[in-house]
């Protein structure tokens, strides 16, 4: 029993309770906060909207999904459904679950996007939406409230120190050459692989209670396995650092995109870039092996780094070229 977890059971048990009318909202305001959302929108805001915008909304997104990857590993905690028959599997998660990585996404990064706004009806909606997103993983028994509300606690001061920093941060990297500043996009997505490494290291010696995978597996026969150590996540967040920090790096230094334009050629470059997110993200999941061996760990790291410099420099370029911009 873990009292600072198991409070939460009766809150999950009557939100589910209320009817199952509320699964398809709860599975939507989840979606929301969804790696697949997150390519879909994401480069679509940059493309479209403003590149300043759209670099700094990445680029808290990507510090968050690595930051929550090295919390989970470090906490270990697991899921609800893993440990209670009462709480229903409405959906399923293989990674442990402290803190919700939706509610700490979702604060970090649609906080920014209201601050970017600053206006009262962006706080007010996007507060709005960051709650509901993490409320819909409680419905759907996949966390705890207490991993939602220490998602919103660490993607708060991640924000924080985000809206704190990145301006002098932003003034010290423009200093540096394009060059020295892919060569440190390079070493920061190294960095973070190396850290949750060596948390999954240092926790070898904590078992995972083989209740937690027979449970998991009951409640939700058709769903893979849980894989709380698995070493792909750290991977493809690694891979989208690099190819983030380097493409923002490439497109500032060359200078020559505007996301402004005719409403049509806005459409085409939405349609086009996320055709070539799509393509790579799912054409080389296609081609390259899966699993945790060195290899496939390898291919994962260059196929998320892939979509990333596509998303941010190279779809931009070719819009230029195309006349799209």
């Amino acid at each position: 029993m873990n009292a600072w977890l198991d409070w939460g059971i009766p809150v999950i048990v009557w939100l589910q309770g209320l009817g199952e009318w509320l699964r398809a909202p709860m599975e939507f305001f989840t979606f929301l906060g969804t790696e697949q959302f997150y390519l879909l929108i994401m480069p679509a805001l940059l493309w479209c909207y403003d590149v300043r915008m759209g670099l700094r909304l990445g680029f808290i997104l990507v510090a968050s999904d690595g930051l929550n990857g090295l919390l989970k590993l470090a906490l270990g905690a697991p899921r609800p459904y893993w440990v209670s028959d009462d709480v229903r599997a409405l959906s399923s998660e293989t990674s442990f679950g402290a803190p919700s990585g939706h509610a700490q996404n979702a604060a970090a990064l649609w906080g920014r996007a209201a601050a970017w706004i600053g206006r009262g009806w962006a706080y007010l909606v996007f507060g709005l939406l960051i709650l509901l997103i993490a409320a819909s993983r409680w419905y759907l028994g996949v966390h705890y409230p207490m991993d939602g509300l220490l998602g919103l606690l660490v993607g708060g001061l991640l924000l924080w120190a985000f809206l704190r920093w990145e301006g002098p941060v932003g003034r010290r990297l423009a200093q540096l050459t394009v060059t020295q500043q892919v060569g440190l996009a390079f070493l920061a997505s190294l960095a973070v692989v190396g850290l949750e490494l060596a948390v999954v290291a240092l926790t070898a010696g904590r078992p995972v209670p083989q209740e937690w995978f027979l449970r998991a597996g009951a409640a939700n026969p058709g769903a893979d396995p849980i894989n709380p150590r698995s070493l792909e996540s750290m991977f493809t967040t690694g891979g989208l650092i690099f190819g983030f920090g380097a493409g923002a790096a490439l497109l500032l230094g060359w200078g020559q995109f505007d996301a402004k334009g005719d409403w049509w050629k806005r459409l085409l470059r939405s349609v086009l870039g996320l055709a070539g997110v799509l393509a790579l993200w799912m054409g080389l999941d296609l081609l390259f092996p899966t699993g945790e061996a060195p290899l496939a760990l390898a291919l994962r790291y260059v196929r998320y780094a892939a979509v990333g410099l596509w998303a941010v420099y190279l779809a931009p370029r070719a819009f230029r070229a195309l006349r799209l911009a």
